[in-house]
């Protein structure tokens, strides 16, 4: 959301979406929106998908990985022709949108293994943003771990500290989950702790 905020599109919507979160045919009629009657359960008004909604902006796919193979194929589509057409529709709308799109999978492996479309991949991968884990980034630990003190904290209208030795061992975990992980536990010490002070024991 940063870049988007970032550039010249930040007039326009920023619109987000987990790949990983829906079945096929729900994600795609989520993307490429349907008409009236396009399946079973749909809206008689028909819905607008997200390129459609994202007009103008940012559409940010996260979970890009998780994509099957023919939904890969879709969106590609859309991609080259900068166009979308609705499911159920034989109209197609003309659509201007950046797309970001993020995964923990390893792309380049999965398209040898021919789990992704290598079309597809190079598409996308015009500008890559790795990602480091927390692990390999202690110098931002500190200041992740203060600002979800402070947040937590708040929410409980509490003013709390880490005790040296508790940031020194904040910055010893492996952190697997990363910043969720961090946050979770800030936050579980924040309504754990007895007195103002979080210390290395919580």
């Amino acid at each position: 959301q940063s870049i988007h905020n970032g550039s010249r599109r930040c007039q326009g919507p920023f619109v987000a979406l987990n790949c990983a979160a829906l079945p096929e045919q729900i994600l795609e009629s989520e993307l490429f929106g349907y008409v009236s009657g396009a399946f079973t359960g749909a809206s008689h008004k028909g819905k607008a998908g997200l390129f459609e909604v994202a007009h103008g902006g940012t559409l940010f796919l996260d979970e890009i990985g998780e994509l099957t193979t023919m939904t890969q194929g879709k969106l590609l589509r859309v991609l080259q022709e900068k166009q979308v057409m609705r499911l159920g529709s034989d109209r197609v709308t003309p659509i201007d949108v950046r797309i970001i799109a993020a995964t923990n999978r390893p792309l380049k492996r999965l398209v040898n293994e021919k789990k992704f479309r290598a079309d597809l991949y190079y598409r996308l991968n015009v500008l890559q943003l790795r990602l480091y884990p927390l692990r390999e980034r202690n110098e931002d630990l500190i200041s992740l771990a203060l600002f979800f003190l402070q947040k937590h904290a708040a929410k409980m209208n509490r003013k709390l500290k880490f005790t040296p030795k508790a940031l020194k061992e904040l910055t010893r975990h492996n952190w697997p989950g990363n910043i969720r992980e961090l946050e979770n536990i800030i936050e579980r010490c924040s309504v754990m702790a007895e007195g103002d002070r979080i210390t290395r024991d919580l």
